[in-house]
């Protein structure tokens, strides 16, 4: 069993900056990858970023790439999401996901995750 922990969200005004992070512990194995989804009000969720413990591959979506960075520490197996230039429409319930055998294909897809946080939530101000 894995728990996933996520920390950090809040409110913050247009162009600044946050950083979330989340703790997942319990038998990750050695190759599980780990994202980053949000979802806003009457939304689907969305993929934000993932990287994969093997190679540290990391992948974003279109809507956030050049403004959030992912970064994995392997040792805690922590992932943290720096987010810069933040957006009023960046606006969502952020959620830690983590997939221990996630196909290349599904790195995007919620369905490639099967354990989640509880969510936090990012609010920006225009």
């Amino acid at each position: 069993q894995v728990q996933v922990v996520e920390s950090g969200g809040g409110l913050v005004q247009a162009g600044g900056s946050l950083r979330l992070s989340c703790a997942a512990s319990g038998s990750t194995g050695s190759s599980y990858t780990m994202a980053w989804f949000r979802q806003a009000p009457g939304k689907e969720r969305e993929f934000v970023a993932a990287i994969r413990r093997r190679g540290l591959s990391t992948y974003y979506g279109d809507s956030v790439k050049g403004r959030f960075t992912i970064s994995l520490d392997f040792a805690k197996v922590t992932v943290d999401l720096q987010m810069n230039s933040l957006k009023p429409e960046d606006t969502a319930v952020y959620y830690c996901a983590a997939g221990l055998s996630t196909i290349l294909s599904e790195t995007s897809n919620p369905r490639g995750y099967g354990y989640w946080g509880q969510g936090t939530q990012v609010t920006v101000s225009s």
